[in-house]
């Protein structure tokens, strides 16, 4: 692996190419066009995509009430439409254009000065671009799950334009682009543990504090109204997750395959794990626990999908599973906040022990890429450092955002939308007839 690829994955080390001014070991070979990169590149994005809308959509949509089916659907799409056009028209250029600490420059606004011709390391730049929006997407569109059933749709659209501008692009500047303050730092994120996912969780809780409880939580039941939609949002979002964390590698290569498998081994390690909690707090095992662990595991991996190897990945999972168990089952009932599907309890808590536990995985004596001389104690204080950065930049942002969007348009609908259910209420639809 080149040095740079050790550091921050290989997505970082392919947006070098989009600047001028790179080391010079970078400046070694021209970049040329590999087909076969660009070809595994397309079906990535088009993978991640699939995560979003229907994936996203529809595990987030049976967890709710089958009055809000249909809102939690409408506000997924909106999302991912309004962060697409938003980060095509400024958002590239802020994240992956200059080479400042916290933030890019104006430099690609509205993409300017990209062709059709034009690459980022083997790949067209705007294949690139595609892939990138996709995860500013769904990062955006996974925030929606802590405040289902109670958002207006409107302060929702707020929320989107000013969090991506002001949390989302800076963080992956950071994380990903030359001269960003983790990318310096030595961060290992192969695939957006502290930009997605630590993000996601931390803006979600953010948000449903902010937001209050829903009308009758904790007291009245408010259950799933249909597992069988969160398990195809489950499968879709599995499957998307290996364009997520497999197209990180940025080519059809060995860090794509390390990727791959162990998006399965963690993942799989994780819904047993939760499974097994389950039985062993003497519960029945449930296929909501499986889903859950399914997606605890998938988180954990993301940060050290290219940074660690496949029983690394298991152990990773598993411990993220049990804590996400705990946090979910035993925490946040104790706290008494409403993350109505527990984005900051699955989302935020894998996120956090994935950003941390990558610092162990990618050892070489856990199977990792890491040298022989590699030091697990200096780089779990990066990883440290840059998780409690990360948490902090989302929960300020975050608060921004949501009371933009609170003393604008508003952020809460009316009791009566709310007893009414959200779908009648905002879209004037039911999800069924």
């Amino acid at each position: 692996m080149t040095p740079i690829k050790k550091i921050c994955g290989v997505a970082g080390a392919t947006a070098l190419s989009l600047f001028a001014a790179v080391p010079a070991w970078a400046q070694e070979e021209v970049p040329t066009l590999d087909t076969g990169d660009t070809g595994w590149m397309l079906v990535s994005t088009v993978l991640v995509l699939a995560m979003i809308v229907p994936g996203l959509a529809l595990f987030y949509g049976g967890l709710l009430r089958a009055k809000n089916m249909l809102s939690m659907l409408t506000q997924v799409l909106g999302i991912a439409c309004v962060a697409m056009l938003v980060w095509v028209s400024w958002g590239y250029s802020l994240a992956f254009s200059g080479e400042g600490t916290f933030i890019g420059d104006g430099g690609k606004l509205f993409l300017a000065g990209i062709t059709p011709d034009t690459l980022s390391g083997t790949i067209p730049e705007y294949v690139f671009i595609s892939f990138q929006m996709t995860f500013a997407a769904i990062t955006a569109a996974l925030v929606v799950g802590a405040t289902a059933e109670r958002v207006k749709f409107s302060g929702l659209m707020i929320f989107a334009v000013v969090w991506l501008t002001i949390v989302y692009f800076p963080l992956a500047h950071m994380v990903w682009s030359a001269g960003g303050f983790f990318f310096e730092r030595g961060a290992l994120d192969f695939a957006g543990g502290t930009v997605v996912h630590i993000n996601a969780g931390v803006s979600g809780l953010v948000g449903c504090l902010i937001l209050g409880k829903r009308i009758g939580f904790p007291k009245e039941p408010m259950p799933p109204h249909s597992m069988t939609m969160t398990l195809i949002g489950t499968g879709l979002l599995w499957v998307g997750w290996f364009g997520f964390n497999a197209g990180s590698a940025l080519g059809a290569n060995g860090a794509a395959g390390l990727a791959m498998i162990n998006t399965f081994t963690a993942t799989a390690a994780a819904a047993v794990a939760w499974l097994v909690v389950e039985k062993v707090a003497g519960h029945k095992s449930s296929l909501l626990g499986a889903c859950s662990g399914v997606i605890a595991g998938l988180v954990a991996i993301t940060p050290a999908a290219g940074n660690s190897g496949p029983f690394g990945a298991i152990i990773l999972g598993a411990i993220a599973s049990v804590l996400c168990y705990v946090f979910v089952t035993k925490i946040k009932p104790a706290l008494g906040f409403d993350d109505t599907a527990d984005v900051f309890g699955i989302h935020g808590i894998a996120g956090i022990l994935g950003s941390i536990g990558v610092a162990f995985t990618y050892a070489p004596g856990f199977g990792g890429p890491g040298d022989a001389d590699y030091a697990i104690g200096a780089q779990l204080g990066t990883q440290l450092f840059a998780t409690a950065v990360a948490v902090i930049w989302a929960a300020v942002g975050a608060a921004i955002a949501f009371t933009i969007a609170k003393f604008t348009v508003g952020l809460r609908v009316t009791p009566e939308v709310e007893q009414e259910g959200l779908d009648l209420g905002e879209h004037g639809e039911r999800a069924y007839n």
